[in-house]
């Protein structure tokens, strides 16, 4: 089932429990089985159950009534440890007592919760490897990486155990691996939902982490992101105006992702947008300043544990913690700079695209050590302007549409209504 009206059809037709069973079915099934950290289909079924008691009667049932949802390791669900995918807090943080602020909304919702998902350890890289829980396969597509750090996440909507993801985005752990794993994700603006969004979950990047979804169907998106985060839903807009990153941009960019990224454009030309070239030449020190701001508030946030980590993070960390106070006082100053430059370009347009990643998937044992920063040249620009995004996937890459912060409906009413007809060029 391809969408949320699809689903819902079908809930009410044989009840929560036939389709979680359904769901768990296909759970775990890439080729290292670790797409869910932890999972208890004893009590998934349960708890599918007795949504039928919870609302009773079908006018009642909020928007993800029996809905399978699996929810990114960083955030606590009452009853499983939370791992932030590193053996070293599984252990230190125990059994969660409560569920956090995700947890409970989407049990408000009236989703399903199928268990918590692997990540990129700490939710500090971007390709879906994990020295401690193994490297995050693609069901579909054994030989490719997921990316991250939301690689659980889109390995469960891509084998079909969650019809939506959590994810979080710091630098781009939701758009990549929606790219790379050929699905549609949002990433919110930065804050939105208020601090208590956060409560219950383990931060990485305060300046930067958002929340999200991993999901099959851009039609989807409006509902996913009311059931999360109270965005309204709204018209699509008309006539909108695109600023699209010039060709000089993407000079690395391999044939597949240009061909994706030039068929999107034909796809927005063909729903009334205006496109209007943009050179980005401020955007040339933006891995400087994200990378900067990123290691010092990862460094604060995990002080005294660096060494239980991977030796590439733990270096990360140790980096981030040696910079000194007036290199972080110029780096956000910096910050502050690109993010009016941002606001200037959202002044004159509705969004801004460009691709999430210069490559089309990341081969399972191949070198990935310059791999990060190949990606984080497309996705810090979104990042330092704190702004939303939805990943638009297609056979061989994905791009981001971006809109100004707090623009969330009209991007995902847009997305949505690219999706109307399945316009994914192939």
């Amino acid at each position: 089932m391809s969408t949320l009206t699809e689903l819902q059809t079908a809930v009410s037709a044989r009840g929560p429990a036939a389709l979680a069973q359904e769901a768990l079915a296909r759970a775990n099934s890439n080729a290292g089985r670790n797409v869910y950290l932890a999972m208890d289909p004893a009590r998934v079924l349960a708890e599918a159950e007795a949504l039928k008691t919870r609302f009773p009667l079908p006018e009642q049932r909020p928007s993800l009534f029996g809905v399978p949802v699996a929810i990114k390791d960083c955030f606590d669900v009452a009853g499983y440890p939370t791992t932030c995918g590193s053996r070293f807090y599984a252990e230190k943080n125990g059994i969660a007592r409560a569920d956090s602020a995700v947890a409970a909304r989407l049990r408000q919702a009236g989703a399903v919760i199928m268990g918590k998902t692997h990540l990129h350890q700490l939710a500090y890289g971007i390709t879906g490897e994990n020295s401690d829980y193994g490297n995050c396969l693609q069901p579909n597509h054994p030989q490719l990486l997921t990316g991250g750090s939301s690689s659980g996440s889109a390995a469960s909507v891509q084998e079909g155990s969650a019809i939506a993801a959590i994810g979080t985005d710091t630098g781009g752990s939701v758009r990549v691996p929606a790219a790379l794993c050929g699905l549609a994700g949002y990433r919110s603006t930065l804050g939105l939902g208020g601090a208590q969004s956060w409560e219950g979950g383990v931060h990485l990047a305060p300046s930067f982490d958002t929340l999200g979804w991993l999901f099959r169907d851009l039609r989807d998106g409006p509902a996913l992101a009311a059931a999360l985060l109270n965005v309204p839903r709204l018209d699509a807009p008309q006539g909108v105006t695109i600023a699209v990153v010039g060709e000089s941009f993407l000079h690395d960019c391999e044939p597949a992702v240009l061909a994706v990224y030039r068929g999107w454009l034909t796809e927005f030309r063909l729903h009334g947008a205006q496109l209007h070239d943009f050179e980005p030449d401020f955007w040339a020190d933006a891995r400087e300043i994200f990378l900067g701001i990123q290691g010092h508030e990862a460094a604060e946030l995990h002080r005294g544990n660096f060494a239980h980590f991977e030796p590439q993070i733990a270096e990360r960390l140790a980096w981030g913690a040696s910079l000194s106070p007036a290199v972080v006082e110029d780096l956000r100053e910096r910050h502050a700079a690109f993010r009016a430059q941002m606001d200037l370009l959202f002044a004159q347009h509705d969004f801004l695209f460009l691709p999430c990643a210069p490559m089309s998937a990341l081969p399972a044992g191949a070198d990935h050590s310059a791999t990060r920063m190949k990606i984080l040249r497309y996705t810090t620009p979104a990042s330092l302007a704190g702004m939303p995004a939805v990943t638009l996937a297609a056979k061989g890459g994905g791009g981001q549409l971006v809109a100004a912060r707090g623009a969330d409906g009209r991007l995902l009413a847009f997305a949505a209504g690219l999706g109307e007809k399945n316009g994914l060029p192939h």
